[in-house]
């Protein structure tokens, strides 16, 4: 069923979701300072690519705080919206509620993406 849902997600938005990510990603890593955090925004690429049966968790400290606070005016605001849209849109059928939901979970981690990790369920 997982598989389903993430080709699923794939067609309805989740590409889009993860070549956001991918572009941010690869604008971080232009610098040698940014390199860390673009390593993340791949990492979380792949949450975006394949939802379905992952989840994120929580093991931040003092420096997570601080990239997170840089990451929200740098990347976070524009990426959150793009999700939020996106879930927005499909939340209007009734089929695409599930879809919309991996949307509002990416969103939400697009605003604090440091100090988490991606586990399967």
């Amino acid at each position: 069923m997982r598989f389903l849902g993430n080709l699923i997600w794939i067609i309805c938005g989740g590409f889009l979701s993860a070549f956001t990510w991918w572009i941010v990603g690869i604008a971080w890593c232009i610098t040698i300072i940014g390199i860390p955090v673009g390593v993340q925004c791949f990492k979380l690429s792949s949450l975006s690519l394949n939802p379905f049966g992952k989840e994120t968790v929580g093991d931040g400290s003092a420096v997570s705080f601080i990239l997170n606070i840089i990451w929200i005016f740098l990347s976070g605001l524009e990426l959150a919206l793009i999700n939020l849209i996106l879930g927005i849109l499909l939340c209007i059928t009734i089929i695409g509620i599930p879809f919309g939901k991996q949307f509002f979970k990416i969103a939400k981690l697009s605003l604090a993406p440091f100090g988490r990790r991606v586990v399967k369920v």
